[in-house]
């Protein structure tokens, strides 16, 4: 299988993102690309949950914690980012060699250019414009170890044996598990936030092969972005409390020594 694997890596990022991160094998993080900031995760009842703001840039942000290759296939809006059919675990994604960083800018396409991830009203979302508004709303990293390369010694012998046969059961793919049922917040109105097609940006990538260790995901991150508006609404993000007046100790500006009392 041909996997897009990234050279054109970029190191440089606003500092303090690393609090923002999800995962295990990776360190998965939202970027603000306007303003170069990480969203602030938010975990509410067993998600994790990003603000995005109506009409910036994000780009997903993914860096390898192995000193080992891994395969990252990344979904916006239940679509994979290369191909752009409905994302599923066995489809192409990025390679990330020992301890590399990217960001993710857009939706691939070609080896030179991406359309950019922005945020914006759901019924301009590239998924919902394609007919596919059931997942809008989700970001998702499923991440794969490699496979090392099998590398087989026979020693010399005076007179070999036959080698005996071992039959290898063909391994089955396992089938992803049935999505939990859950009941729908009550939101305000307006629409939600979705992922639209952006404007045409340069970003090169080559092509590499890459042997998964297992069919199935060695770690899935989901990430959840919906408006500020909405996650206040629904109490994932808490309202700031009003800010007290701003009460003076020292309302004399000048020192002076302590006066006698009157009288």
């Amino acid at each position: 299988m041909k996997i897009f694997a990234s050279f054109a890596i970029n190191i440089a990022f606003a500092l303090g993102c690393e609090a923002q991160t999800v995962g295990n094998l990776a360190d998965v993080a939202i970027i603000d690309r306007d303003s170069g900031v990480a969203l602030q995760v938010n975990y509410y009842r067993g998600e994790y949950w990003v603000a995005g703001r109506p009409g910036a840039r994000y780009a997903i942000e993914i860096r390898n914690r192995l000193g080992e290759r891994i395969l990252a296939v990344t979904s916006v809006d239940g679509v994979n980012v290369l191909s752009g059919a409905d994302a599923a675990w066995d489809q192409g994604g990025y390679v990330f060699d020992g301890g590399a960083r990217y960001q993710i800018t857009g939706w691939r396409k070609s080896d030179a250019e991406i359309a950019a991830f922005t945020f914006t009203a759901s019924p301009d979302s590239y998924a919902e414009r394609t007919g596919r508004s059931a997942n809008v709303g989700v970001i998702g990293v499923a991440l794969f170890r490699e496979r090392s390369p099998v590398v087989t010694y026979t020693p010399s012998l005076p007179a070999p044996a036959a080698p005996a046969a071992a039959a290898a059961a063909p391994s089955a793919r396992a089938a992803p598990p049935p999505a939990l049922a859950e009941i729908a917040p009550q939101l305000p109105t307006g629409p939600k936030l979705g992922t639209g097609h952006g404007e045409r940006e340069y970003s090169y990538v080559s092509h590499t092969v890459f042997t998964r260790l297992q069919p199935q995901p060695n770690e899935v991150i989901r990430i959840r972005y919906d408006s500020l508006d909405h996650l206040l609404a629904m109490g994932i993000v808490k309202r700031s409390p009003p800010t007290p007046p701003n009460l003076n100790p020292f309302p004399g500006s000048q020192p002076q020594y302590v006066p006698d009392p009157p009288g």
